[in-house]
């Protein structure tokens, strides 16, 4: 009798660690990493990984060998294409970012990025480790502009709060909100502009 109780403790055991591995294993990190840059291209607007904008006039004197190369790389990614998807959609949902809601909060972070965008440039705002922003150098910012930069931080993070929440209950679990926040931190500051501050691993402000 004893023994059949230990089982069945065990069992149990079993059973609740691999519910926790099936809960860890089944975030669609890939996913997740491709609805954050969509989201953040759509704020920020496209970028290169360098800073520049995209469609920029800084074309390289190769322009015309990638050219050369375009319907080959094509066609690559197309035969690619037949061979991923199906394994990707068996292993990884893909992750929905068209809610009505997460539209608004999108539009409502693309209109204050034209205010926030020079104070990104100069250092007053840098990229915090929470995929939050925050006031670096308040020095920075002219006396009379204070209060209004006050303002757009407070209600830039608030929208950023309130997507990662919405993305998540969008998608059905809302138990990934910190893992969406986790993945948006990593994109934003992979995305950010040359110049642009972040915080680093040790707390201290980076110029990227």
């Amino acid at each position: 009798m004893r023994q059949h109780h230990k089982l069945g403790a065990g069992l149990a055991a079993l059973a609740l660690l691999a519910g926790c591995v099936t809960i860890n294993v089944y975030f669609p990190a890939v996913a997740a990493e491709r609805a954050a840059d969509r989201i953040i291209d759509d704020v920020w607007g496209p970028q290169a990984r360098d800073g520049s904008e995209s469609g920029g006039n800084d074309r390289s004197d190769d322009n015309g060998e990638r050219g050369a190369l375009e319907p080959a790389l094509r066609l690559a990614m197309g035969l690619l294409d037949l061979v991923v998807p199906p394994a990707r959609a068996a292993d990884e949902p893909d992750i929905d970012i068209s809610s009505p809601a997460i539209r608004d909060i999108v539009a409502s972070m693309e209109q204050r990025h034209t205010a926030l965008r020079p104070y990104y440039e100069s250092g007053a705002v840098g990229l915090d480790r929470d995929a939050t922003v925050e006031i670096r150098d308040l020095g920075a910012v002219p006396l009379p502009e204070r209060t209004r930069l006050r303002k757009l931080v407070s209600e830039e993070n608030a929208d950023r709060n309130a997507l990662y929440r919405e993305i998540a209950v969008a998608n059905g679990h809302p138990e990934w909100e910190d893992r969406i926040r986790a993945t948006f931190a990593e994109r934003w500051i992979d995305k950010a502009r040359s110049g642009w501050y972040y915080r680093g691993d040790g707390g201290d402000w980076v110029r990227k």
